[in-house]
């Protein structure tokens, strides 16, 4: 398992996210596959970058989405381009409004985390069929007109978060474990899907590994309740994944609220600064997260936004890796934690 070293956060910090204008290159993102040219009406009038207007839609209005909006602002303003957004507070008829909203105001492109895989599609296409840019980024869609798709592979977080998992199962557990999993299949099957899929993918390589139990808890409050239960119907649970940021939250609670700290290890998925914090807690309970890169996703989509406005060569899919943070790499968390800190304070409403 490759760990973060703290060179590697530097040019994370210093150059993927607020020194490159359009984002990091194509080789730390986790590579690129094909390519789409927009027809003429997708064209900006003008290669003037002032001329061009995008639109950017969210879906959810937590610190993921906010870090998505501040690479967003940030990439649109080094540009020079406009720049409108809007949030669809996961509300189908929402996400609708907004686009119809966006493509009567004239907008060259719109960039948008869809709400669904199928059911956001005939509005997009609508807008795709009257000249404008669609730009998909965190939820894949059931189609093929957009020009870019720019994601934090979730089957990649669960897997690096599962390689960690192996790592202590095998140093601290003798190999042997008993897993306990959080997902939030009912929210977003798809995504929670391919991260528990990758974790298992790792962790279940070991013949001593078992998992005894899988539940949806994708809220801290969730996850406290859920795993309490599970800690006390499976008391030889020993380690404990959560798919997202309030599964891991809850989990970790959970433990410490069962007086098993120090007796089960919980691996989590995605980052805040409550997430960091625990992982230098003296309770030795949370091990490892592995968190997106919301900042960048947001700039690359951004910049694939400009080039399909004119009309420039885009690649269809840029995937753009996680990022592995471990309780046995405490210099990684803190130079992590403090850049994690000055995004949060600008992304902030």
């Amino acid at each position: 398992m490759r760990r973060i070293q703290l060179s590697g956060i530097i040019i994370i910090v210093g150059v993927a996210f607020f020194l490159a204008a359009s984002g990091c290159s194509k080789s730390d993102s986790g590579g690129t596959s094909g390519s789409s040219t927009p027809g003429a009406a997708t064209q900006a009038s003008a290669t003037d970058n002032s001329q061009i207007k995008l639109a950017g839609i969210v879906f959810q209005e937590d610190q993921f989405f906010r870090l998505v909006l501040l690479g967003m602002r940030h990439a649109a303003t080094e540009a020079g381009v406009q720049f409108i957004e809007g949030n669809s507070d996961n509300k189908p008829d929402k996400e609708v409004e907004l686009i119809n909203t966006y493509s009567i105001r004239g907008v060259n492109a719109i960039i948008i985390s869809p709400v669904s895989q199928s059911g956001s599609v005939q509005a997009l296409k609508t807008a795709h069929e009257k000249g404008i840019s669609i730009i998909i980024n965190n939820t894949p869609l059931n189609a093929d007109f957009y020009q870019a798709y720019i994601e934090c592979s979730s089957e990649d977080l669960g897997q690096q978060t599962g390689k960690a998992a192996v790592a202590y199962i095998q140093k601290t557990l003798g190999g042997n474990a008993k897993i306990g999993i959080v997902a939030f299949k009912s929210q977003v099957p798809e995504q929670s899907n391919a991260r528990v899929n990758g974790f298992k993918s790792q962790v279940t390589q070991l013949p001593g590994v078992q998992v005894v139990s899988e539940q949806d808890a994708w809220l801290p409050e969730m996850a406290v309740k859920t795993v309490g239960d599970m800690l006390t119907a499976n008391p030889d649970i020993n380690v404990v994944y959560a798919a997202n940021e309030g599964g891991t939250t809850g989990a970790v609670l959970a433990v410490k609220n069962a007086g098993k700290a120090g007796k089960v290890a919980v691996f989590g998925t995605d980052c805040s600064q409550q997430l960091l914090d625990m992982l230098g807690a003296p309770d030795n309970i949370l091990q490892a997260i592995t968190s997106q890169r919301p900042v960048e996703v947001g700039e690359q989509s951004v910049a694939a936004a400009i080039k399909a406005v004119k009309g420039e060569p885009v690649d269809k899919t840029t995937v753009v890796k996680g990022i592995l943070l471990s309780r046995e790499d405490s210099a990684g968390v803190a130079t992590f934690s403090q850049q994690f800190k000055q995004w949060t304070s600008q992304g902030s409403p």
